[in-house]
């Protein structure tokens, strides 16, 4: 069986690193891939957004399954397309990506369907989005309604900050065309909690919860990041709790989607946020999230490989997904200047000595593989993972790991998975 996954970064590794675990010893092809994914699977330089050079890519070389992991992709109907070639995909359609790819349609989907999230408004005019963060009360959340990387999002303290992010993503387009329209939301407080799920628009089935670390500096200080580290499972989230989510906001956002001609097909991605009124709904995603897999698959029993056929013919309910009692941490190692610039091209030495040790992967986000040896080449460069009996295990191994590798001006956090 030939299997081609979309992507390049550390999610990406962690998929292909259990699809390759397979009884059914898949054939593996990345696309675009990196460093330490090509030990894995075979590399092929195809932009992870060029839809006609994939589906060109799957008919000649007569690949089974194509996995779609990003989100831009999604958004742009890779899956429609792939389907519409007589091709089978995993993920879900560009009707159904919408749940991501436009901020302002998951909380209409929200407050039409009665899921708790925060009270919001969306403004598309700049002048009316400054004279309500003008007036609103404080601290407050301004979004870029579409896709940005993980960083369209500005919490401001006070007015000064609210009218500067305003600015910037409305007049200054530090996000594109993801700017055209903002989502103002009250600001929640309380721990959040990353839960992802398997759902084929019939059955949902969660996954272990994550928690992870968005700041770029120990005790959360500094600028958001695409995220800097992760574990699971969540100190905090518990029986109670998943029952109540289960009740109140997954199985409702699935008929909801269903309800809207929208089937979802796929990971469907909970960003929650446990309040004194009970668990809100932050953010939704279409697809696994990075780093949260990183630590989520390494504790999956069932074949993923198999999950994800089910998904696609709608036989999840045939399946029984299975999870290791145990737990595990992430820490990113990345380049000196994340999420601002940073260089990239310094070599990366010690991975070989970390994976050597017990329960420790190294996943590859931002690498480069030349003549044998790796380089960096992103902002997030690796994730350092560990599985152990427990949380404080896990988290001992994970830097035990990390201490053995090096590159030029690596910078990480300290305090991962200490929430």
């Amino acid at each position: 069986m030939k299997i081609l996954v979309v992507g390049g970064g550390g999610r990406e590794h962690a998929i292909i690193a259990s699809l390759a675990k397979s009884p059914k010893k898949p054939e593996i092809f990345c696309a675009p891939g990196n460093g330490g994914i090509s030990q894995l699977a075979t590399c092929v330089d195809i932009k992870a957004t060029d839809i006609d050079a994939m589906v060109r890519f799957a008919k000649e070389n007569q690949i089974d399954l194509t996995v779609v992991a990003p989100d831009d992709p999604l958004v742009l109907g890779m899956v429609d397309r792939f389907e519409a070639e007589g091709l089978r995909a995993f993920g879900p359609r560009a009707n159904a990506a919408i749940i991501e790819g436009s901020k302002v349609f998951s909380k209409e989907l929200m407050k039409k369907y009665h899921i708790p999230t925060a009270k919001y408004e969306v403004f598309s005019d700049y002048d009316s989005a400054l004279s309500y963060v003008r007036n609103t009360s404080y601290p407050t959340v301004v979004k870029a309604e579409g896709l940005a990387l993980g960083k369209g999002v500005i919490i401001a303290n006070n007015r000064e900050e609210a009218e500067a992010a305003v600015r910037e993503i409305m007049q200054d387009k530090a996000f594109g065309d993801a700017g055209n329209r903002v989502v103002i939301e009250e600001f929640l407080t309380g721990q959040e909690v990353s839960v992802l799920a398997f759902t084929d628009g019939k059955t949902m089935v969660p996954m272990v919860s994550a928690q992870d670390h968005k700041r770029a500096y120990d005790g959360d200080q500094g600028l958001n990041t695409g995220g800097i580290g992760t574990f699971s499972p969540s100190r905090l989230y518990t029986a109670e709790i998943h029952a109540e989510c289960m009740e109140k906001i997954f199985l409702p956002t699935m008929h909801a989607m269903n309800q809207e001609g929208r089937t979802f097909q796929g990971v469907l991605y909970f960003g929650l946020i446990m309040t004194a009124d009970g668990v809100k709904v932050i953010e939704y995603n279409a697809r696994f999230g990075d780093p949260e897999t990183q630590v989520v698959l390494p504790r999956l029993k069932t074949d993923l490989l198999t999950i994800f056929e089910a998904i696609i013919d709608q036989k999840l309910s045939e399946v029984s997904v299975e999870w290791a009692d145990n737990a595990a941490v992430c820490v990113v190692l990345a380049s000196g200047g994340y999420p601002k610039s940073y260089q990239k091209g310094y070599e990366i030495t010690g991975i070989d000595i970390a994976e050597s040790l017990d329960d420790i992967v190294v996943y590859h986000a931002g690498t480069i593989c030349k003549d044998g040896k790796f380089f960096t080449n992103g902002g997030r460069v690796l994730g350092v993972t560990a599985v152990g009996t427990d949380l404080d295990d896990a988290i001992r191994k994970a830097y035990d790991g990390v201490s053995k590798i090096s590159f030029q001006d690596m910078h990480y956090r300290k305090d991962i998975g200490i929430k």
